[in-house]
């Protein structure tokens, strides 16, 4: 099968592993964090969610002809780092970083999906999926934040920490893999960065208002 631009793999590999390790975390999130067995089972099902992504992802990068392992191995230790930076105290961090730090990271794969073929789109679309994460975070975080409003700073605070270091590690990798950088932009074009980033901004702003929190903290 014909890849219709270099960093198409480089796209499909970072997603793959996003996603898998998205399945990790959560399920050790639920098991270790979620406050009733409703709660672990809830967060348990967006994982396995999760990882019928990292499947659909990994099947489409053997299509391709490329190694799922040989993709991912190059983004390993970025989003490792910033899973390890972002370890959750409690469940409603667990639960937003979900939501935030997640969505945030799949704002960038759909950039870069705009620039590849239809079918890979498609993909990823169908990848970063997250009504049910969505539904979940949403439902919990607001009640959460009716019963007790001062919890509101604390988590705006953890979301924009999520926000930092998920955009730090985002340039790490977007430096080490040039072809899957031209894929956000064109070289050195700083208005399509501000229009990129003036993007993320955007819809980072209506993950928190759905939240019920500011994203300045």
């Amino acid at each position: 099968m014909t890849i219709s631009r270099p960093g198409v793999v480089d796209l499909l590999g970072v997603l793959a592993y996003a996603e898998l390790t998205a399945f990790l975390r959560m399920a050790q999130d639920a098991s270790v964090l979620a406050p009733s067995l409703t709660d672990r089972a809830a967060l348990g099902d967006v994982a396995a969610t999760e990882y019928g992504h990292f499947r659909l992802v990994r099947d489409r990068i053997a299509d391709l002809g490329a190694d799922p392992e040989e993709a991912m191995a190059p983004f390993a230790d970025a989003l490792d780092a910033w899973h390890e930076q972002t370890q959750p105290g409690d469940w409603y961090e667990a639960l937003v970083k979900a939501y935030v730090g997640t969505g945030l990271a799949g704002d960038f794969y759909r950039v870069a999906a705009r620039r590849v073929d239809e079918e890979t789109q498609k993909l990823v679309d169908q990848a970063l999926a997250d009504e049910a994460r969505s539904e979940l975070v949403v439902e919990r975080v607001r009640k959460a934040l009716e019963e007790d409003p001062r919890l509101g700073g604390r988590l705006a605070l953890w979301a924009r920490r999520l926000v930092g270091e998920a955009l730090s590690q985002a340039h790490r990798v977007a430096t080490a893999r040039p072809e899957l950088a031209a894929l956000l932009v064109d070289g050195d074009d700083l208005a399509a960065i501000g229009r990129m980033f003036a993007q993320l901004t955007e819809e980072h702003g209506k993950r928190m208002a759905a939240l019920g929190l500011t994203p300045g903290g």
